[in-house]
């Protein structure tokens, strides 16, 4: 295991609890003494680290991370696999599985679907791509750490689904902070703001999937039925939000970047479709 943040102490940890001998090398090696203490190995360089097993984890901050860290360890990748657990663009992990496989290493991107304290739990699951004999062959290794769900043999794809997820998570704590702060104008604290906003939140995937407004079954079919909500009516409502935030004095970036995905599906002629529309301005942004 290369890299002792809180998710490669959390996967050290859970490998160990299943069985499994871990070597564990950082650049701060004082992270690794908890780990050390529940059993790891400790070693003095990265080049000792990766010869000590057939799979390698990589828990980073980014791809360049991983150049700079085995950079001077290449002569001990062959025969190796890499897994790379890092957040970085697709085409860059493209680059990286092209790099390790210059070096003889065969190379899996994963994409870890779960905070660390919930690591090796019922609840987590990790997204893998690249060879899938390769996965197969690491599965004793790699299952305890979250059900592995294989998304294809391109490296990038585990990449972008982990980007793709990551936004949907980002955005929506970016919009429960903007909403706190709207209710918090008017002097209610974020501890009763919070509840109620969370519970929206939870809402949004069972009201998304119920009766005939399926989005991922119409965006499939290239159809977006306006019978239940339209992009007007969805639109004005997010031209009401940027008033309200306006008005309060709150920054506006958030609302301002919704309202213009409606304007545009507006402007093109389809405020009667569909709330799905919008996803025309995003696939082709003027």
């Amino acid at each position: 295991m290369l890299g002792l943040g809180p998710m490669g102490r959390a996967m050290t940890r859970t490998l160990l609890a299943a069985g499994h001998p871990v070597t564990v090398w950082n650049r701060t090696t004082g992270r690794a003494d908890g780990v050390v203490a529940d059993g790891a190995t400790l070693a003095a360089t990265p080049a000792e680290a990766v010869g000590a097993s057939g799979l390698v984890i990589l828990s980073l901050t980014d791809y360049a991370a991983m150049y700079d860290i085995l950079g001077g360890a290449t002569g001990s990748l062959t025969g190796r696999t890499l897994v790379n657990m890092s957040s970085d663009t697709p085409d860059r992990t493209r680059e990286a599985a092209a790099w390790a496989a210059g070096h003889g290493a065969a190379f899996l991107t994963g994409g870890v679907m779960v905070p660390a304290p919930m690591v090796g739990t019922a609840a987590a699951h990790v997204y893998y791509s690249g060879r899938d004999e390769v996965l197969r062959s690491h599965l004793a290794a790699l299952t305890p750490l979250g059900t592995p769900r294989y998304l294809g043999e391109d490296p990038g794809l585990a990449q972008l689904m982990y980007q793709a997820q990551l936004t949907v998570f980002l955005t929506t704590l970016s919009a429960l902070m903007h909403a706190t702060a709207m209710l918090g104008s008017a002097g209610m604290k974020a501890g009763e703001a919070l509840p109620e906003l969370l519970s929206s939140a939870d809402a949004i995937g069972a009201i998304l999937r119920a009766g005939e407004e399926n989005p991922g079954a119409a965006l499939d079919a290239g159809e977006h039925p306006g019978d239940l909500s339209t992009v007007t009516m969805m639109g004005a409502t997010a031209d009401h939000i940027v008033e309200t935030s306006a008005s309060l004095g709150l920054d506006p970036a958030l609302p301002l970047a919704v309202q213009a995905h409606y304007r545009r599906a507006i402007e093109a002629g389809h405020g009667g479709d569909n709330w799905t529309r919008i996803i025309d301005g995003i696939r082709e942004p003027r």
